[in-house]
């Protein structure tokens, strides 16, 4: 695995993630305006709310995740299962760059 390389593609994920968060903060800010006076519509802007929160909790979890994988290429764990300790296969941290442990490890197989 080339450094360089994964450093590259987890700061892109980073600053793509990043440039969602900013437009979902700007939608709920937007929605913090007064509710319409339509009750169905009131219905709506509510279940939107709730999306745009969803979404935000999850775009911060997965940049808090990058931001460890980021840490842990500089000590030179990255790659290896935080588990187990053997390595993380190459298609697993293609799927998911910032994954920790080990398939077996994450699916409980001793």
């Amino acid at each position: 695995m080339d450094k360089q390389i994964i450093r590259q593609q987890l700061t892109t994920r980073y600053d793509e993630i990043r440039e969602r968060l900013t437009r979902i903060s700007l939608d709920a800010r937007r929605a913090s305006e007064p509710l319409d006076a339509d009750f169905a519509e009131q219905a709506v802007e509510r279940e939107n709310d709730e999306v745009l929160a969803a979404l935000d909790d999850s775009i911060r979890a997965e940049m808090a995740h990058i931001e460890m994988s980021l840490a842990r290429l500089e000590q030179g764990d990255y790659g290896v299962c935080e588990t187990c300790g053997k390595p993380i296969a190459p298609k697993r941290l293609e799927a998911l760059p910032y994954a920790t442990r080990c398939v077996a490890c994450e699916a409980g197989i001793p």
